[in-house]
């Protein structure tokens, strides 16, 4: 299987590496399950002979005419990782010739891969549009604003549309790289995962800091505000929009437009971020904990974390305790 990587001055160094290492390790494995896939032949491409990473490491390319066509383009995380700056990057003249290739692959049937901030590169070049795809859950408000056009579930780890994969944040590459391994053969990337020690992450919402989000919006940093000085209380969103002077249509319209859930949810987010915390640094019981955050029992409390998180009271109080340990 030919793979294309497509590399962009100030590329990330470790998505550019995770992506190459394991689909090596991939090849290195195929001899150790039965009816083993293709080899993955891996070439880096780009607009010019060679790139600067972001940390300044000189990486050599082809031209997108040079190798052959490829049956996957992938596109590791580039660019700036301020989301006031990612927009006007992946939007400037100089991007043209990679969103030309990214438009050329896609109307030839080549498969698509992108991680972390090229996410945005995908959907500027229009091949995301009326698809589903995640990003980085800290730039999902930007994405979402910018792109309305995409289904974007930034919860998610990683997004399968068709002919398109995207990944999340910068350690997301390496759920990308196995879910393409996986893509040919589910045993070889069960393999590969057990030697790389890779658990399965389905899910980037437990890593997100609501009040990060909540800041793209100063409505929705008072609703935060609030939501957590009555975290132990019964949630009212009447009461909430009251309190911080808005209606409550208003408050429902920004807080989805800020982080992409009606303002339940969010506060149901503050409330899972509380609790996890809680969990890993205190040995109070679960119900306590529950109470804590404004839930009556501890079996909403744990059916929530499952739902929303991936996750359980007692892995998260595993997690503390190994790394304690």
């Amino acid at each position: 299987m030919n793979v294309s990587v497509l590399v962009l001055d100030g590329l990330f160094d470790s998505g550019l590496a995770t992506v190459v290492d394991v689909l090596g390790m991939a090849n290195e494995l195929r001899g150790e399950v039965p009816h083993p896939p293709p080899r993955w032949e891996i070439s880096c491409v780009g607009g010019h002979g060679a790139v600067r990473t972001a940390v300044g490491h000189v990486i050599e390319c082809q031209a997108f005419d040079d190798v052959p066509q490829p049956d996957l383009l992938v596109v590791p995380g580039a660019g700036p990782r301020q989301s006031s700056l990612l927009v006007d990057w992946v939007g400037a003249p100089q991007r043209e010739p990679e969103r030309e290739e990214l438009r050329r692959a896609r109307a030839e049937g080549v498969s698509l891969a992108a991680a972390c901030t090229s996410t945005f590169l995908l959907a500027e070049a229009g091949v995301l549009d009326g698809l589903s795809a995640t990003t980085s859950w800290w730039l999902a408000s930007t994405f979402r604003q910018a792109y309305p056009q995409v289904s974007l579930d930034e919860g998610r780890m990683l997004v399968d549309a068709v002919g398109v994969t995207t990944a999340g944040a910068a350690m997301a590459h390496l759920d990308l790289a196995l879910a393409l391994v996986r893509q040919s053969s589910p045993t070889l990337a069960d393999l590969t995962a057990r030697y790389l020690v890779v658990d399965h992450r389905p899910t980037q919402a437990g890593y997100a800091i609501p009040g990060h989000l909540a800041r793209t919006d100063p409505t929705v940093s008072a609703f935060e505000g609030w939501v957590r000085a009555h975290i132990d209380q019964p949630l009212s969103i009447a009461d909430a929009a009251r309190a911080i002077g808005a209606s409550e249509r208003t408050l429902q319209r920004l807080v989805h437009k800020a982080v992409g859930v009606p303002p339940v949810r969010f506060a149901q987010t503050i409330r899972l971020e509380q609790a996890s915390h809680l969990l890993r640094t205190t040995d109070l019981p679960t119900q306590t904990i529950a109470r804590r955050v404004g839930y009556d029992n501890a079996s909403t409390l744990s059916t929530l974390l499952r739902q929303r998180l991936g996750t359980t009271p007692g892995r998260l109080r595993n997690r503390s305790s190994s790394s304690s340990a």
